[in-house]
């Protein structure tokens, strides 16, 4: 449960830092909102976007899937939101550089500034959160790995005398209503039972 608790809290700042970062320089006091989300796909221009046509879209969609992700307890969600943040960041630095040559971090604020770093590190949290996170359990009443094991099935009539696993014998059904006729007491071994004919006497005149 702390656990849970933990990856969640982690996961939502990291969802915080995504949204918050657009409104960071990115490139060379350029700030994030102000590229627009073709710019990813089509190479980057000087064109300044409304706010929900840049790339803060897909952060704020990455946010949004980041709570209901902690309320439904489903990691994949929130790991889902995490690599929609690193995957628009990525594609940005990749098509940034292609603009400007390359990709530089300067003290001048020429090069790469903290709003890529903000990105970079939300999509990070992001992921960690979901690694966290324990995820939503499964009904008690379904088996499975949470659940409890499916009950052995009564034996049936074909089979009434014996019981799973083990399949060892057990009572039979009785199915008459007057007690089971009990065995004979035991009283020795029997004689052998005589195969051949009697004997014959002998005449009485002899």
């Amino acid at each position: 449960m702390i656990r849970h608790v933990v990856g969640s809290i982690i996961a939502l700042a990291g969802a915080a830092a995504a949204v918050l970062s657009p409104f960071r320089d990115w490139y060379d006091g350029r700030l994030g909102r102000h590229y627009r989300i073709d710019d990813l796909f089509t190479g980057v221009t000087t064109a300044h976007p409304g706010l929900f046509g840049s790339i803060l879209l897909p952060f704020a969609f990455a946010a949004v899937v980041t709570v209901l992700g902690v309320v439904l307890r489903s990691r994949l969600l929130v790991a889902l939101a995490g690599v929609v943040v690193l995957g628009f960041t990525v594609l940005w630095m990749v098509r940034q550089g292609r603009a400007a040559g390359e990709l530089t971090v300067t003290g001048d604020g020429s090069g790469l500034q903290e709003g890529v770093a903000v990105a970079t590190a939300g999509g990070a949290l992001l992921l960690l959160g979901a690694a966290l996170m324990s995820g939503r359990r499964r009904s008690a009443g379904r088996p499975g790995r949470y659940g409890p094991p499916k009950p052995y099935e009564p034996p049936g009539s074909a089979d009434p005398d014996t019981w799973p696993p083990t399949r060892e014998p057990g009572p039979s059904v009785q199915t008459s209503p007057w007690p089971e006729p009990e065995a004979d007491p035991y009283v020795g071994p029997q004689p052998p039972p005589k195969t051949g004919p009697p004997p014959k006497s002998s005449p009485s005149g002899d």
